[in-house]
Formats: structure tokens, sequence, C-alpha cells
């Protein structure tokens, strides 16, 4: 019996270690896994913005204006992308009649600083802040669309400041969630699955049903988490990388659709 307890105990304890390894693990090096930041793809952009953060770090942004649009579709880029990749579906936005606004990330693009959970927040913050001082838009008239990693800020955006509208593409529910369905830690990143039920404006879902980056079960799971006006567009067959060539223009009509739904604006 004492035998048989021995056992236990060094089992026990070899699993408390293990999981306090993965716990550490998991809080001192999730940035790095997060935030897959490429060399700038641009050195020019039409409308491009330099503003700085609250701490001072110089921000990259861009503005395309359109004075007949209902409404600023404010574009918040996924992972290992920057507004230079993201610059033909930017334009496509714009030709179909809104005015776009768009944001690089901390250690994307041509801003400076390093990217965490804390600061793309805040850039996101620095970036409506700037909207409003410099170029006249005004958060309320402003929809968000974020898309992959993107959705993050979006969800939290739309969560803490009056938006128009908010636009999910391939969001996942938290970071942490995409390479382990459940949660094992006592913490995450960002959380969109504990958030979105603050979200009070209209919400438009969009993701692939054979998403292979964030499973479809996470634009499940978030759509059946929010409580505000909610439609939800799957795409069949999209996987996370190839949504917008499988079906942009489908998105693009949604788009408009979803704007037409809302109360209009000023761009």
């Amino acid at each position: 019996m004492n035998r048989l307890r021995h056992i236990l105990w060094r089992i026990c304890r070899f699993l408390l270690l293990l999981y306090a390894g993965l716990a550490l693990t998991g809080w001192f090096i999730a940035d790095r896994l997060i935030f897959q930041p490429q060399q700038p793809n641009y050195a020019r952009l039409p409308g491009l913005l330099k503003f700085s953060a609250d701490d001072g770090t110089a921000l990259a942004g861009l503005y395309l204006p359109n004075p007949g649009a209902r409404h600023t579709l404010v574009f918040l880029h996924g992972n290992a992308e920057d507004l230079g990749d993201c610059l033909p579906w930017l334009q496509a936005m714009h030709d179909i009649g809104f005015a776009v606004l768009a944001l690089d990330y901390r250690g994307y693009g041509l801003s400076a600083g390093r990217a965490t959970e804390a600061n793309v927040y805040a850039d996101t913050h620095a970036l409506m802040a700037f909207a409003r001082s410099q170029l006249g838009v005004k958060s309320e008239n402003c929809v968000i669309v974020g898309r992959s990693l993107g959705g993050s800020p979006a969800v939290e955006l739309a969560a803490s400041a009056k938006v128009a509208g908010l636009v999910l593409i391939s969001a996942f529910s938290s970071a942490f969630r995409v390479s382990i369905p459940v949660k094992v830690l006592p913490f995450d990143r960002f959380d969109n699955l504990a958030r979105i039920d603050a979200v009070r404006c209209p919400i438009l879902f969009i993701q692939g049903t054979a998403d292979d980056v964030v499973p479809f079960a996470h634009g499940q799971a978030l759509f059946a988490a929010a409580t505000a006006p909610k439609r939800a567009v799957w795409i069949e067959g999209a996987r996370h990388n190839d949504i917008f060539e499988r079906a942009g223009d489908r998105i693009l009509r949604e788009l408009v659709a979803f704007d037409a739904g809302l109360p209009a604006g000023k761009p």
C-alpha cells in the first residue's frame, strides 16, 4: 500500500510539474508564438498615415476617404501580414463605396515597437483617437472589420466604444484555444469569447467551413455567445487564407448589405 501511494504521489508530482512547465512556457513565449510579423511589404502606400501611440511609439496606418460613404470601415488585419499585403482588399472595399481606415500594429509594417495583446489594443484606440482628432472620423460612424488576429482588437474596441457595427472574418474564440480546444491554463490571450457578449452593435460573422488555421467551431462559438443583433455567413469549403479568393465578391456584397441595414453615419 505504501509503495502504491509512493507511485501515485510520483505520478501526481510529475503531472503537476508538467502542468507548471506548460503554464510557464505559455506565459513567457505566448507573444512570440502569437505574433509573426514579416519584413515590411511596403515603403509607400496611397493614403499612408504616420501617427503615435500614447507612449510615443511611431505607428503606421492608411486612410482612403470617400465623401459619399455611409460609414468608414476600420480594417484590422491578421497575423503575418501588413498594410501592403492588405492593400488590394482595402482598395476593393473603397471601390464599392466605403471610406477605409487601417492600421499596422507595433512591429508590423512600418510601425515601431513590439506587439503584445495590450499594445495591440492600445494601438487600435490610438488609431481611433487620431481619426477623430485629425481626420474628423468618429468611432460611432465606423464599422470595425477584424480578420483573424484582428478580430480581437475589433471585439475589444466594439465592446468598449460606441461603433456602428462589427464584422469578424475568421476570428478565433481565444488565442490558446486555437491550439488546445479546451481551457487548460488559468490565463489566455485575446479571449474574444469572454468579451463578445459586451458588444451591443450589430455583428456580421464570416468564416470558411474548412478553415485550417482557426477551426470553424470558433466562429460558431462566437456567434452563439453574441447577444447583439447578429448574422452569420459561412463560406462552404473556404480555408483560412483563401477565403477572399474563393468568396471575395460575396464578402463585398455582404459588407454592402450589412452597411445598408445600419443607421446612416458620416464617413
